[in-house]
């Protein structure tokens, strides 16, 4: 089973998205990683889909989502993320998002907590003093922009499919994936981690009265060093589950058997027990 995405106009914007309508069942809300797209969740969409209502959704500016500047920061994307669900009208989704998702679903959760039954997160900095390492720490603490605009967008997608482990990515998926950053669109999506450190310091605060229940997922051998970020997380979070894989950095893609059961276990009742 593909995911079949569409468009609809949200704040002015082309927002690309993608559904697998289950009537009376629970509803997961999928937004997207980077440097990918909705494409990510191939590997588990027809799983996830015997089971739950899927939305995935291109972030603005991720993906093929048009975007905005204004929407590029942690806390500016979670709530475009609250008025996405609320246009849908999504009663109490529980939110996936690994790597960016990750600092935009918790920030939607603190600032509107009754949005999300759950969510699952992970593979993405969270927790201020920063905890990341490789190529994420050098676009976040560079000075400017500058250094980034001549990079081929083809060869960091490129690189970024080619240390997926176990993952033959198909053809339909990597073309996704470079067309979501050609041009210039991967050198500006470089601005949403920019606002890690502001925006994450003031997150920092809130995790300890997060009232919405979170499941995290990392890749043990993530190079961007993101699972001590996550051993923070969960110890920050006052009800929260820690699952930690035997993968790098995709985990929803290298081991998506593994990824789609916790999510499973976690939205039949898991988040409930927490």
């Amino acid at each position: 089973m593909d995911l079949e995405p569409t468009f609809l106009t949200l704040d002015g914007l082309h927002i690309r998205y993608a559904t697998n309508e289950r009537a009376d069942a629970p509803v997961l809300l999928m937004v997207s990683p980077w440097p990918e797209s909705l494409y990510a969740y191939q590997p588990m969409w027809e799983s996830l889909a015997a089971e739950f209502s899927l939305v995935a959704l291109d972030l603005p500016g991720f993906g093929l989502s048009e975007g905005d500047p204004a929407l590029m920061a942690p806390r500016a994307m979670g709530k475009f993320v609250v008025r996405f669900a609320a246009a849908l009208g999504l009663e109490r989704p529980h939110g996936i998002g690994p790597d960016i998702g990750t600092s935009a679903l918790l920030c939607a959760a603190a600032d509107h907590p009754e949005t999300f039954a759950s969510l699952v997160v992970g593979a993405g900095a969270a927790t201020f003093p920063l905890h990341i390492d490789g190529l994420l720490k050098a676009f976040v603490e560079a000075p400017t922009l500058e250094p980034f605009q001549a990079l081929d967008p083809a060869e960091v997608i490129g690189g970024a499919t080619s240390s997926i482990k176990n993952y033959d990515v198909p053809e339909i998926v990597r073309d996704d994936y470079l067309a979501s950053y050609a041009g210039t669109r991967f050198a500006e999506s470089i601005a949403y981690v920019r606002h890690y450190p502001a925006d994450l310091e003031v997150l920092s605060l809130l995790l300890p009265t997060l009232s919405t229940p979170v499941q995290v997922v990392v890749g043990r051998d993530d190079p961007y060093a993101l699972a001590e970020d996550a051993e923070i997380l969960h110890s920050l979070l006052p009800h929260s589950r820690l699952d930690i894989l035997a993968t790098g950095h995709c985990a929803w893609e290298e081991d998506p058997s593994q990824y789609a059961a916790i999510v499973s276990d976690w939205v039949s009742g898991t988040f409930l027990k927490v």
